[in-house]
């Protein structure tokens, strides 16, 4: 069964309140529905995908590997057929590489992917940027997009930034204003973000 973000009135009406353009938005706009990937490892390896690639083609190299291993992926079915298999399905080997050496670390141990959900963002984004081609961006979404996490506005994030600028009218956005209306968003950053997103005229990047 297909899931989505969790949102509701709550937030919405958090934000409106918080902020009146951000508010306006959000009444133009109306809801805003995401998918997430429940799982954090198939979430995560979904992310490591999606690295600097289009959404179409981050679909058509999931939909291959979905078919040759199925989902949610499993380390061991990923170690199993083997890098060129997984170079195959349209990746670099260094992409390819980086996924296998997520697979390691989850059948080693080293990380436990179901056991962060009950660790804190800060904790979620140490242990995963440590993987190798794990960076911050990827990180944070597995934070939105796999354990649903409220407060995540990503700096990171291109379309973040300029869906702000966007919607304050901004020439150019320093690290200073951007926290400062994240700050404002908090402790439903998260949501913020979908509709930032939007505002920026793109889709928000849900993992495929």
């Amino acid at each position: 069964m297909m899931r989505y973000f969790n949102y509701g009135d709550t937030e919405i009406n958090y934000l409106k309140r918080r902020d009146d353009q951000l508010g306006r938005a959000i009444t133009e706009m109306g809801m805003i529905r995401r998918k997430v990937t429940p799982d954090p490892f198939t979430a995560l390896v979904k992310a490591v995908i999606s690295q600097q690639i289009s959404t179409k083609a981050a679909e058509t190299v999931t939909a291959g590997m979905t078919q040759s291993i199925g989902q949610p992926f499993d380390p061991q079915s990923i170690l199993g057929i083997g890098l060129d298999a997984i170079r195959s399905f349209g990746m670099s080997e260094r992409k390819a590489g980086y996924i296998m050496g997520i697979a390691q670390a989850a059948l080693d141990g080293r990380i436990d992917f179901h056991g962060l959900r009950d660790l804190t963002d800060d904790e979620v984004m140490r242990q995963l940027t440590n993987l190798k081609g794990v960076g911050v961006w990827t990180a944070e979404m597995v934070l939105i997009f796999s354990l649903e996490r409220e407060d995540v506005v990503s700096y990171t994030d291109l379309g973040i930034r300029r869906g702000m600028q966007r919607l304050y009218r901004l020439d150019s956005l320093s690290e200073e204003q951007f926290t400062a209306f994240a700050r404002r968003y908090s402790p439903y950053g998260s949501v913020a973000s979908l509709y930032l997103w939007h505002i920026a005229g793109q889709r928000a990047p849900s993992l495929p």
